[in-house]
């Protein structure tokens, strides 16, 4: 009730004085890049950004954020399957990648468990902002590896007279997907309406070969009386991958299957001076696990968003933005008839932001963040204890112009308290979660920039920033087995928050429309967070078949010293007028340093070239990525029933071609081949990569069109 009495009393605090100040005619406002408050393009921008928009965004759309975003350097896809996938940034993933809808914290429950999927469809997405490396100081402590923001635009935010719109239309592709989406706004010139809708079905991913790597399959056991491989070796826990079917030759892989459901309605009021509106959304899917045959996912998702901006406020203040959402989540984990676990999320994230008028040459933002949230695990599946979590953050940000150069600084103060409820089954006599228990985190980030230009066409950039997160529910109060990795996970409530310093750079040229961009990091960690085997064994059990016990490896949240860095490369030119030359390469190593070896599932080194066409109505790509072999694996890990093993090198060729009809209407034909080598690809960052490979060779049709 009292987040309720608050979000209505901002909601009247800044609609009403945005009434008020309309008197003239309407000044459209940039579109700010997520990454600064100030609105500057991403080639001003200190910190490395990526931005994908447009017909570029359209046609490289797939069935999840993170596939969608695998083309951009230093990003990858932590698959589990291919309905999830969370983005991982520079080999970090979790709660160091935050990502926002709109600006605001899309809260769910994909940073838990790797099998959960991100309650965000590619299909209503308008633009993509993606921020590689830290971006604590504006997003919090958790902003460690980087920031995904997707804009949906559901709360319009500048005046129209009329209707516009688009639409899309898509079938094909490795697991035969069925998708459509239409975007509609409608207005009278200050009150505008939005409204989209979305569907996408797919069945089972088709795989060239076979679903369980050599490697992986060379672990398993021959059992001469059924004439197959069965049980794993013993550094498997039993039921693990001998569930799976080896599949050789053309197959698909199993409970790979998807449905997915969603629309919002929006609407605004926009003045002279700024705007005031509030969207609805929701969200709908059911997938399959394909780790757990018979295993479904069933996602719902309510969320309800306020935005508004009030410009030329007075004599300091020159502009206030405040932005806020609530959202109710929850999912089901089920088979047939059975629901096993039900996890909810009930959560309110805002900000709160004023820009200053330029004093001493400084121009810059204060601002103040906070979340409130509700966390509950049911089901005798339930790895986590009932919990509350509670931050609020007070935050600087500001830009010195020093003629063509300029310098950035800011600093971050986070309070964060994190509840346990405990209790849960009684084991040994005590509850499985323990007492109710609270801890308290105060966070500092700090961070200072630079951007250089040497002339108009070179320029230098440089970020130094110190990072503190606080840890999640999760990493504290976790406590028992996680059928999806298949493991017991311990949490511990004495954690110390993870602390890191970085340190990165970029050296672009851009003349015309050629540009090129070099950049490398250095992140070193006193205490990063991460899942460590330990010689333990957890025991549960099992009651799917009364009196029967499962050993599983225990798996404990623990704090290491760690050191990532890294390079990446981006660059384009124009070999003629109507051909686009292509390059991109990205490479990380992220090692452990208390235990030795390397943190898991990191991205091998990548390098992609591409050639891209257009001449009148026609258009065509060709892109070429070549993943070298992953031989860097950690020692001290375990995940899904077996240790990190090695990942073989692949090339993915992928065309494109596009045509625009020659009618009225503005409608574009399209059609994309994927994996036209029909490779067997295993991305290192998917959890599943030696049980589920990508798909193989594919076609896919499509129509799009706007009005």
């Amino acid at each position: 009730m009292k987040l309720k009495k608050i979000t209505c009393a901002l909601f009247f605090m800044f609609t009403f004085p945005a009434v008020a100040a309309d008197k003239g005619t309407l000044t459209i406002p940039t579109t700010a890049v997520t990454g600064n408050p100030l609105g500057v393009g991403s080639d001003q921008m200190v910190v490395p950004i990526s931005i994908l928009n447009g017909r570029e965004l359209s046609l490289k759309r797939e069935n999840t954020l993170a596939e969608t975003l695998n083309s951009i350097p230093g990003v990858s896809n932590s698959s589990f399957g291919p309905s999830v996938g969370r983005p991982m940034i520079r080999g970090m993933d979790s709660d160091r990648i935050k990502i926002l809808q709109n600006g605001v914290n899309n809260l769910d429950a994909s940073n838990l468990s790797s099998d959960h999927g991100v309650s965000i469809d590619p299909l209503i997405i308008e633009q993509i902002d993606v921020i590689r490396g830290p971006a604590t100081l504006l997003y919090g402590g958790g902003a460690v590896g980087g920031v995904v923001n997707a804009i949906d635009h559901r709360i319009p935010k500048e005046k129209l007279q009329g209707i516009t719109g688009r639409g899309e239309a898509r079938y094909g592709g490795a697991n035969l997907e069925q998708s459509n989406a239409a975007v509609v706004d409608v207005g009278t010139g200050n009150f505008v309406m939005h409204f989209d809708a979305y569907n996408r079905d797919s069945k089972n991913l088709r795989i060239p070969g076979n679903a369980i790597s050599n490697r992986l399959e060379s672990m398993q056991v021959w059992d001469p009386a059924e004439g197959t491989k069965g049980e794993l070796e013993p550094n498997v826990y039993p039921g693990g991958y001998a569930t799976y079917p080896t599949n050789h030759g053309r197959k698909k892989l199993l409970n790979s299957q998807s449905e997915t459901r969603g629309g919002a309605v929006g609407a605004s009021m926009i003045f002279d001076r700024g705007y005031a509106g509030v969207s609805y959304a929701k969200h709908q899917t059911k997938y399959g696990s394909v780790k757990e045959p018979g295993i479904l996912l069933d996602m719902d998702t309510d969320r309800i968003d306020f935005a508004s901006e009030i410009r030329d406020l007075g004599s300091f203040f020159e502009r206030a933005k405040f932005k806020a959402a609530y959202t109710d989540y929850r999912h089901h984990e089920m088979d047939a008839v059975t629901i096993h676990t039900t996890f909810k999320n009930r959560a309110i994230d805002g900000t709160f932001e004023l820009m200053h008028v330029p004093l001493l040459g400084l121009k810059g933002v204060i601002g103040t963040q906070f979340d409130n949230g509700k966390f509950d695990a049911i089901g005798h599946e339930a790895f986590t204890p009932n919990s509350k979590t509670n931050s609020q953050s007070v935050y600087v940000y500001e830009e010195l112009p020093l003629n063509q150069h300029k310098m950035t600084f800011g600093l971050r103060h986070g309070k964060h308290e994190v509840e346990s409820k405990g209790g849960g089954e009684i084991h040994d006599d005590a509850p499985k979660f323990g007492d109710p228990s609270r801890k308290k985190f105060n966070t500092n980030n700090a961070a200072i920039g630079g951007l250089y230009k040497l002339n108009e066409q070179w320029s230098l950039t440089g970020n130094l920033s110190h990072n503190e997160r606080a840890p999640s529910y999760f990493e504290l109060f976790a406590n028992g087995v996680h059928t999806a990795t298949g493991t017991y996970q311990e949490g511990q409530s004495d954690l110390k928050k993870e602390k890191s310093n970085g340190l990165d750079g970029q050296i672009r040229w851009k003349s015309a429309q050629d540009s090129l961009t070099v950049g490398a990091y250095f992140n070193k960690f006193s205490n990063f967070i991460g899942l460590l085997s330990t010689n333990s064994e957890g025991h549960v059990h099992n009651e799917a078949e009364e009196g029967t016990e499962i050993t599983y490896l225990k798996s404990t949240f623990s704090g290491i010293k760690a050191e990532f860095k890294g390079v990446e490369l981006e660059g384009k030119t124009m070999l003629t007028d109507y051909v686009q030359f292509n390059v991109r390469g990205d490479y990380v190593d992220a090692k452990d340093k208390t235990n030795g070896g390397y943190v898991p599932r990191i991205s091998p080194l990548k390098l992609g070239a591409g050639l891209k066409y257009e001449f009148d109505r026609f258009g065509a790509r060709l892109d070429v990525l070549h993943a070298f072999k992953q031989d860097r694996v950690a020692s001290n890990y375990n995940y899904v029933g077996t240790k990190e093993l090695m990942t073989n090198a692949y090339t993915n060729v992928s065309m494109m071609a596009t045509y625009k009809l020659p009618t009225q209407l503005n409608l574009e034909a399209f059609t994309r081949a994927n994996n036209l080598l029909d490779e067997e690809i295993r991305e290192h960052t998917s959890f599943l990569k030696d049980i589920a490979p990508m798909g193989g060779r594919s076609i896919m049709f499509g129509l799009r069109g706007e009005f």
